[in-house]
C-alpha cells in the first residue's frame, strides 16, 4: 500500500507579482511571500476584548464613585433646606400661639393632630422626615441662647460623624458651628 502524497497546488502569478499557494495539506511546504502570512479575521482578539473591558470597569467604577459623593452632597442639602423650612413654621407657630412647642410635642405640633392643613404652620407629616427617613429633632432651648434647635443625625441616625453621617443643625444655618 502506497502513502498519499503530499500535494501543493500554485495558482497562477501575473506577469511581475509573486505566485501564491493555497495548500491543500501542507502550508509550509509551499514558497512566496503569502505562504506564512496569517489570516486576515475581522473579528476581535481576546486580549483586545479583555483590555476594553477592563477599561470600561474603570470608567464605571469612577461613575459610580463620582455619583455616590454627589448623593451624599445632596442629602446633606437636603436636610438644609428642610430645616430652612421648619424654621419658617415654627416661627409662625409661635406667632400665632406665642409660644414654641413643648420638647415633648416637638415639630408634630406642625402636623397632622396637632395642626389642620387651614394653619399657616401646617407641615404634612412626611416633611417631618430627614432624606434618611428618621424624624427631625427638635430641642429647647436651643444652643447659644437661642430658643430652639432642630437637626438630623445624618445617614448613620447617630450624632456627630463626617461626611454623609455628619449632623445637620440649625445652628449650622445660623453660622454658629
Amino acid at each position: 500500500m502506497s502513502r498519499p502524497t503530499r500535494v501543493l497546488r500554485m495558482n497562477p502569478a501575473t506577469p511581475g507579482s509573486t505566485p501564491r499557494c493555497s495548500v491543500l495539506h501542507w502550508q509550509s511546504r509551499c514558497s512566496g511571500s503569502h505562504a506564512n502570512a496569517p489570516s486576515k479575521s475581522s473579528g476581535m482578539t481576546l486580549v483586545e476584548v479583555l483590555a476594553v473591558v477592563v477599561i470600561l470597569s474603570l470608567l464605571a467604577a469612577t461613575l459610580v464613585i463620582s455619583f455616590s459623593g454627589s448623593v451624599a452632597k445632596a442629602k446633606q442639602d437636603v436636610a438644609r433646606t428642610a430645616i430652612s423650612q421648619l424654621i419658617q413654621k415654627l416661627e409662625l407657630y409661635r406667632m400665632e400661639r406665642s409660644a414654641w412647642p413643648e420638647n415633648e410635642l416637638g415639630l408634630r405640633a406642625l402636623s397632622d393632630g396637632h395642626a389642620t392643613p387651614g394653619d399657616p404652620w401646617y407641615l404634612e407629616p412626611d416633611k417631618l422626615l430627614d432624606p434618611w427617613n428618621e424624624p427631625y429633632w427638635f430641642v429647647t432651648p436651643g444652643p447659644d441662647q437661642h430658643p430652639y434647635e432642630i437637626l438630623s443625625y445624618g445617614a448613620d441616625g447617630q450624632p456627630g460623624g463626617t461626611g454623609e453621617d455628619a449632623d445637620v443643625t440649625s445652628a449650622d444655618l445660623r453660622g454658629l458651628k
